[in-house]
C-alpha cells in the first residue's frame, strides 16, 4: 500500500491504493478500544465511502496489539440510561452501516478483537487473522451482553450451540480455533497479515466491481428470504449484468486472452 496516510480522526488513518482503501485502528494505548468520537467518524467514514467508485475493497486493520478491544469503558461507565442506550444505538447503526457497505470488506485482526471489535469483524465479509489475534464476546462478565449484533451476526456465522457457549461464557478463542469454527478465512503470522489481507482484497478489487457488489448483497441477503425468492433475484441480477459494459469486457478478454479491465459500468 504505496498512498499517503489520511487521518479521518486522532485514532483513524485510512490509506489507499489500487482500488483498496486500509482503514486503521491507531489507538495501540487502549488496544484499538472504540470511543464515542471513533465510532461517530467511522459512521461518517462509511457514509462516504458509500458512494466512492475508487474503493473497490475496504480492509480494516489495528495497531499493535489490540484490533479493537471493545468500547471505551471510562466513557461510559457511570452514566444514565439514556446516554448508555444513546452510545448502544449510535454503534448498532454503525456498525450495520459497515456490514450493509456496497463494497466488499475485510477485517485483518491483527490482535485483541473483543466485544464491539468482535462485533465489527463479524460485519465484515471475510476475516483474515494472525496468530496473535484472540476473539470473544466479554459483556456477559460485566453484566451485560452483547449489542452491536453479536448474539445475532454470530449465531449466523457458527450456529446456536457453539454462539450460546461463546456468549455465556465471554471465553476468548484464538485465531486457530476461529478457523475451525469457519469464522476466520485465514490464519497467518504477524508479518504477513496485512499482505495477505491485500492480496485478498486486491483479487476482488481487480473483479468487476457491480458483479462484486451484487454477489456479496445476494449472499447477503440470501440469508433473510426463502429459497425461491432468492434464486429468482439471482437469476434477475445475472440477467441486469449481463447488459453492463463490464460483462461485455470480461467475456470479450477472456476469448482473446488478455486480462480483463473492468471499469464498473
Amino acid at each position: 500500500m504505496s498512498g499517503a496516510e489520511t487521518r479521518i480522526h486522532e485514532h483513524l488513518a485510512e490509506t489507499r491504493g489500487n482500488g483498496v482503501a486500509v482503514l486503521r485502528v491507531d489507538r495501540e494505548a487502549a488496544l484499538g478500544a472504540l470511543s464515542r468520537g471513533m465510532v461517530e467518524a467511522l459512521g461518517g467514514y462509511l457514509t462516504r465511502l458509500r458512494s466512492d467508485e475508487d474503493v473497490r475493497v475496504l480492509v480494516l486493520t489495528g495497531t499493535g496489539r489490540g484490533f479493537i478491544a471493545g468500547a471505551d469503558l471510562n466513557e461510559y461507565s457511570g452514566v444514565g440510561r439514556t446516554a448508555f442506550d444513546d452510545y448502544q444505538k449510535l454503534s448498532r447503526s454503525v456498525f450495520d452501516q459497515l456490514a450493509a457497505l456496497p463494497q466488499p470488506t475485510v477485517a485483518a485482526v491483527n490482535g485483541y478483537a473483543l466485544g464491539g471489535g468482535f462485533e465489527v469483524a463479524l460485519c465484515c465479509d471475510l476475516i483474515v487473522a494472525s496468530t496473535a489475534a484472540r476473539f470473544g464476546l466479554p459483556e456477559i462478565s460485566l453484566g451485560l451482553l452483547p449489542g452491536g449484533g453479536g448474539t445475532v451476526r454470530l449465531t449466523r456465522a457458527v450456529g446456536a450451540r457453539v454462539a450460546k457457549e461463546l456468549v455465556l461464557t465471554g471465553r476468548r478463542i484464538k485465531a486457530p480455533e476461529a478457523r475451525d469454527l469457519r469464522l476466520v478465512t485465514a490464519v497467518v503470522e504477524a508479518d504477513e497479515l496485512l499482505p495477505r489481507a491485500l492480496e485478498l482484497a486486491g483479487t476482488i478489487a481487480r473483479q468487476a466491481p457491480l458483479a462484486a457488489r451484487e454477489a456479496k448483497r445476494l449472499v447477503d441477503d440470501g440469508l433473510e428470504t426463502g429459497q425461491a425468492a432468492a434464486l429468482t433475484r439471482e437469476q434477475q441480477v445475472l440477467s441486469w449484468l449481463y447488459t453492463t459494459a463490464d460483462a461485455q469486457e470480461g467475456v470479450a478478454a477472456f476469448l482473446e486472452k488478455r486480462e480483463a479491465v473492468f471499469h464498473g459500468r
